[in-house]
């Protein structure tokens, strides 16, 4: 019963893989199928050394399937790890509302000793956490102050509110290509109805 088990845990993680393990796992598979082919057509025809070499090839393509299927279990442990890692990071660092990683990092080390051999993935992981947080705060921000100065100026062209937006809030003119598809949809959401 442990092995059945074992069997669908790899079948699990096998079809949650990617498609390069997948990839990776089926020339072994067809490689043993013709060894076998060969072994048993040299036991038909008592060839020794065919059989010896065979047996050598079928021996080295078996260790090959262990190795590949250890790197799946081996990747698919190291994602949910990171996914796991994530998610709790990501509501640590909401509820802590701390702004500086190092302290971040200190902070969730001290509450869960558990990670604290994970230190480089845990500060990295919070960058890309704070980053995200400060990037959804920009957008959310900028739609706030755009749909208020859409609707003041809902009469002006929406060139014109545009430059006058960008000249009032001239923080918005380091990120145009977010900018100006933003006014565009707001021009059109709140203009037209």
């Amino acid at each position: 019963m442990p092995r059945s088990g074992r069997f669908r845990r790899f079948i699990k993680e096998y079809s949650e893989s990617q498609k390069t393990d997948k990839i990776s796992f089926i020339p072994p598979f067809f490689i043993l199928i013709l060894e076998i082919i060969l072994i048993t057509h040299a036991l038909i025809e008592n060839n020794i050394f065919v059989i010896w070499l065979t047996l050598i090839l079928l021996i080295i393509s078996i260790i090959e399937i262990i190795f590949v299927a250890r790197e799946i279990h081996e990747h698919y442990q190291s994602s949910n790890f990171d996914r796991e890692l994530t998610i709790r990071l990501d509501d640590f660092i909401i509820e802590k509302n701390e702004k500086n990683v190092q302290k971040i990092v200190e902070i969730f080390i001290n509450e869960h000793p558990n990670y604290e051999t994970n230190r480089n993935e845990i500060y990295h992981i919070a960058c890309q956490i704070m980053e995200t947080h400060k990037k959804e705060l920009w957008e959310k921000t900028l739609e706030i102050r755009l749909k208020k100065y859409v609707l003041k100026n809902s009469n002006y062209s929406m060139r014109e509110i545009l430059d006058n937006f960008v000249d009032k809030f001239p923080e918005y003119k380091k990120d145009p290509g977010r900018v100006y598809p933003l006014v565009a949809k707001m021009i059109d959401k709140y203009t037209k109805n």
